[in-house]
């Protein structure tokens, strides 16, 4: 399991998430919490190039106000 980054905001059904550093997820890369239960895929990286953001379609089940803050990783 590699880190992926936090979860800074929710946008239009999708969880923007933060990579820590210049490494990011791909696109079509399964998510999950610290709990390893799936929260969705990356649909799209953007961003600098330091620090780049990822959008994140969430599974069905996967409550997106209660993501904001939280840590993901990549399966």
């Amino acid at each position: 399991m590699k880190r992926v980054g936090s979860v800074v905001r929710t946008a239009q059904g999708l969880a923007v998430v933060r990579a820590p550093d210049e490494t990011y997820a791909d696109i079509g890369t399964d998510i999950v919490d610290d709990e390893l239960t799936a929260v969705g895929s990356v649909v799209d990286v953007f961003g600098p190039v330091s620090r780049p953001y990822m959008a994140v379609s969430t599974t069905e089940s996967t409550h997106l106000p209660a993501l904001l803050g939280s840590v993901l990783y990549a399966r």
